[in-house]
């Protein structure tokens, strides 16, 4: 069952890119004391989520820190290689931090998992938004399907 609102993010450790390489960061120091919007996507490069879904959080890095967020993270089941190399792609800049959750241990705890190994990509985070203040959920917007619907950086702002 997927984590909802006003529930504790899992206290998992993930990876981001620093100057000196991959560095494992908790997800209780991330979200300690701060109002951190998370955007949550299937893969790296991959075509809705390269042309659409983090575009739109790129786009309106700005918008969203206007409304008080400390923090905006891109989060996705690939390595912190993948991701860093996914976010100089995108232009995500210092506006974005790029976490990797290589082996779906938040996926997995928040309830977010899914099975694509059909399509041969394995197991995969289904598509998110969410609002965490000091830890907790606020706003979650959820994909049920494939598709970008609710989760856009649009929708998101308008629950900020």
């Amino acid at each position: 069952m997927a984590i909802k609102e006003g529930d504790k993010v899992p206290s998992v450790t993930l990876q981001h890119m620093t100057a000196d390489g991959p560095k494992p960061i908790s997800t209780d120091e991330f979200f300690k004391g701060k109002r951190v919007v998370v955007v949550g996507v299937p893969g790296a490069f991959t075509p809705v989520c390269s042309t659409q879904h983090l575009p739109g959080f790129v786009q309106n890095v700005d918008a969203i820190k206007a409304k008080g967020v400390d923090t905006i993270a891109c989060l996705s089941v690939n390595d912190a290689f993948v991701m860093d190399s996914w976010g100089k792609a995108q232009n995500a800049g210092d506006g974005i931090v790029m976490l990797a959750d290589g082996n779906a241990e938040f996926t997995k705890a928040a309830g977010f998992e899914w099975d694509v190994s059909k399509f041969g990509m394995g197991l995969r985070s289904r598509r998110f938004a969410m609002l965490v203040e000091d830890g907790v959920v606020k706003n979650l917007l959820l994909e049920e399907g494939t598709g970008l619907d609710i989760s856009t950086a649009e929708n998101l702002l308008g629950k900020l």
